[in-house]
C-alpha cells in the first residue's frame, strides 16, 4: 500500500530529470526565502521543516516534510521564481536534486506526468487551505488542536494507552505551528493534560482522546491525505 505522505506513483518519473543527490545535514537549510528558485528536492531520507518568517518576527511552520515527498517553490514556467518559505533540516540525510528548467521541459512533453504533478500540486494547495481556515477560524487554541489533530494522522502510531506521536517537538515548534506564543501553548496544553485529553513522557506526546480534539474545532473530517503536517 503506497504511504500517503509519498509522491504519486506516476511522479516517480521525476527521478529521470535528477541531476544529482545532495547530502543535507541537521541544522542547516535547503533553502532560504527570497533567494533564486532554480531547484527543487525530493526527500530521499531525513526531515525537512518548511517555515514562512512573519513581519513580527515569529516563525510560521507549514509543513514537516520526509521520505518522498516534493519540496521547493513550484511556481513553475515563470521567470526569476524566488523561494516564499524556508526549509530547515530538522534530520539529516539525502535530498534528489532537480533543476526546475528541466522539470519544466518534461512537464512540456509528457502529458500523464504534467496530469499526475497538477494532481499532486491542487492537493498541497488544499492542504495550505484548511492550515490557513483553522488559524484564522478558530483562533489559538484551535490552532493547537487542528496541529495535534494533523501530526497524529502524520506521525501518529496508535497504542493501547491512545495515539503516540513518534515525532519529539518542543512546545516552541508546536507554537511556530500555530503561529502563537511558546507560552500560550504551555498554558493550552497544560489544560489538555489536566483533563486527560493527552499526556506527555520524555517529550513524547500521546493523544488519549482525539475525537474530544476533533469536536471543539468542528473538524469536517477531511480526508487524512489533506489533515497531515507534511
Amino acid at each position: 500500500m503506497q504511504s500517503l505522505n509519498e509522491v504519486p506513483l506516476k511522479l516517480t518519473e521525476l527521478s529521470n530529470a535528477v541531476s544529482h543527490v545532495r547530502k543535507i545535514e541537521k541544522g542547516s537549510f535547503l533553502f532560504q526565502e527570497g533567494s533564486a528558485a532554480n531547484e527543487l528536492y525530493m526527500i530521499k531520507s531525513g526531515i525537512v521543516q518548511l517555515t514562512k518568517i512573519i513581519p513580527d518576527g515569529r516563525e510560521l511552520t507549514l509543513r514537516m516534510c520526509s521520505k518522498g515527498d516534493l519540496v521547493g517553490e513550484l511556481d513553475l514556467f515563470t521567470p526569476a521564481p524566488v523561494y516564499l518559505l524556508s526549509a530547515r533540516v530538522i534530520e539529516s540525510g539525502e535530498v534528489a536534486v532537480i533543476m526546475k528548467d528541466v522539470l519544466e521541459e518534461k512537464l512540456s512533453v509528457n502529458l500523464p506526468l504534467s496530469l499526475e504533478f497538477m494532481k499532486w500540486m491542487s492537493r498541497q494547495y488544499r492542504k495550505t487551505q484548511t492550515k490557513f481556515r483553522d488559524l484564522v477560524l478558530h483562533g489559538k487554541k484551535g490552532a493547537l488542536y487542528s496541529t495535534l489533530i494533523r501530526i497524529t494522522n502524520s506521525y501518529g502510531m496508535k497504542t493501547s494507552d491512545g495515539i503516540l506521536i513518534e515525532l519529539q517537538l518542543t512546545n516552541q515548534d508546536l507554537a511556530n505551528f500555530c503561529g502563537t506564543s511558546r507560552e500560550v501553548v504551555n498554558r493550552l496544553l497544560s489544560d489538555l493534560r489536566k483533563n486527560g485529553i493527552i499526556s506527555v513522557n520524555k517529550g513524547s506526546i500521546t493523544v488519549h482522546d482525539l475525537n474530544f480534539l476533533k469536536t471543539e474545532i468542528d473538524c469536517e473530517d477531511c480526508p487524512i491525505d489533506i489533515c497531515k503536517i507534511d
